[in-house]
């Protein structure tokens, strides 16, 4: 009888998710970490929803309402309810907010990070898990209320590392360009939709490919046509001559919209943005840090007001010298809908979310967040196998003096745990043989300064009777002959 072959299944990690090793981790933590010490300061309070909702509470289904939206994971429960893991923070929240609503003080201040899933076909850097950090004000009314987000997105931004000139918030108002729109007789949501579409283009087609957009449309390099949104060559050029109100100063800018924008919605869009200018004054947030832009407009259908893009302004270089740009690392804006599909009532809403790796991923390769770099490794050398018992009470003596440490627990010799000191990228071995013991005294090597030399000394005889990166101290002066190196 035939033998059956065991199973072995492949090793390998689903399409589209992400395997985050250790400096990944701890630059997102560390932002984390910077970006909650901001939201605590200003009053928000964490919050923490489970990963899991129910699909109707996302407002995720297919026409048929019979199964949840291919943009979502989802499953059956045993109720057959359909749940799906959260896509975003917000929309956990709205349902929060709902539930508890006659118990929160409002307007109900909190922040929250975590993990949100996204059913998407997945890219370069486009995964399907990432992590979001967010802060929200539900019940807040009012631009002020807008302006304080912006401001706090400015400070999550000085937080991370980032200094003046390094960043912008960029601010506009979707209500100004429903009153370009107003103007010119036509707000019906559908053309609304495909200017909008054609105006979040901007950045990559340039204004000559989004007046295609706004008119008959455009055929891309791959030959795909993109129907426009057929505004006559009266309306395209209202539209781009909106765009184009620019100016140093915010109050240069509000000028150039005044012609532009109308006397209906627009003018609301207008009034917030000059109160915005006035709240950002008084906290002292720089025209260089936060400035209007027409161009900006976030979402197609989510936003109901003031609209913001945090983006990265510093440059970093790939290998070959050329440049990478990261642009925009978050955003938010008011969002007064979306407690409403619950209540029934109006809920002003207004909140600032960030994806962590992203943005982690962009301050690693700029040099930025001190705070994620580990502190020093020191690894203690088991020169002699059955004093194991003596390397780890020495590992424990360092933590305990704030270092951090470890006793080396694999197999081999000592040449082989000095290579995974190495490889660890620790500064400091520790070792301490029966010789060293009878003596009472440890030798320490310090690998850090040894690379350092190794790359600079040619004659490995100097090398050799010099050993300047490995010294001798007492036993008892161990844990204070390392912090003092260290430092």
């Amino acid at each position: 009888m035939a033998k059956t072959k065991a199973f072995k299944p492949k090793a390998r990690r689903p399409r589209g998710f992400e395997d985050r090793a250790a400096d990944s981790l701890r630059a997102q933590r560390a932002l984390i970490s910077a970006a909650s010490g901001v939201y605590e300061r200003w009053g928000f309070e964490p919050l923490e929803t489970p990963a899991f909702e129910y699909a109707d509470a996302l407002g995720k289904f297919l026409p048929d309402e019979d199964r949840p939206n291919e943009g979502v994971f989802a499953m059956q429960d045993d109720d057959e309810q359909w749940m799906a893991l959260r896509y975003d923070l917000t929309a956990p929240l709205a349902r929060f907010a709902a539930e508890n609503f006659q118990d929160l003080a409002k307007p109900f201040r909190r922040y929250q990070f975590g993990e949100v899933w996204r059913n998407e076909k997945p890219g370069p850097g486009r995964f399907r898990q990432f992590v979001q950090c967010d802060a929200d004000s539900v019940g807040a009314p009012g631009p002020a209320a807008d302006a304080e987000m912006i401001a706090l997105a400015s400070e999550v931004m000085g937080a991370a590392g980032l200094g003046e000139g390094d960043y912008v918030v960029r601010v506009n108002d979707r209500r100004l360009l429903d009153g370009v729109l107003e103007s010119l007789g036509d707000a019906a949501p559908e053309k609304r939709l495909r200017v909008l579409r054609a105006i979040d283009k901007m950045d990559r087609l340039g204004a000559e490919g989004v007046e295609l957009l706004l008119g008959e449309g455009r055929k891309d390099d791959s030959g795909d046509f993109t129907e426009g949104a057929g505004l006559d060559a009266a309306g395209r050029a209202r539209v781009l001559g909106f765009l184009e109100a620019t100016g140093e100063t915010r109050g240069e800018v509000l000028d150039a919209l005044k012609p532009v924008v109308g006397d209906g919605v627009g003018a609301q869009g207008l009034a917030a943005l000059e109160e915005i200018d006035s709240v950002l004054a008084a906290l002292g947030v720089t025209e260089t840090r936060a400035m209007f832009d027409p161009s900006v407009v976030r979402g197609l259908g989510y936003y109901t007001g003031p609209v913001f893009e945090a983006e990265l302004l510093a440059t970093a270089t790939y290998d070959d010298g050329s440049p990478i740009q990261f642009g925009s690392v978050g955003g938010g804006g008011r969002y007064d809908d979306l407690v409403s599909r619950f209540t029934g009532q109006a809920v002003p809403a207004t909140g600032f979310s960030f994806g962590v790796s992203r943005f982690a991923a962009a301050l690693s390769a700029l040099g930025r967040l001190d705070a994620a770099r580990p502190d020093p490794l020191v690894v203690v050398i088991a020169a002699e196998k059955d004093r194991m018992a003596d390397y780890f009470q020495i590992a424990a003596e360092l933590r305990a003096a704030g270092l951090r440490a470890e006793a080396f627990v694999g197999g081999g010799n000592m040449g082989k745990q000095l290579k995974y000191a190495d490889r660890r990228d620790a500064a400091m071995a520790v070792i301490i043989g029966s010789e060293e013991r009878e003596k009472g005294e440890a030798q320490i090597k310090d690998l850090a300064l040894g690379k350092r030399l190794a790359a600079q000394i040619e004659d490995n005889k100097t090398w050799r009777e010099d050993q300047p990166a490995q010294f001798t101290v007492s036993r008892d002066q161990l844990v204070a002959a390392i912090k003092e190196r260290l430092s």
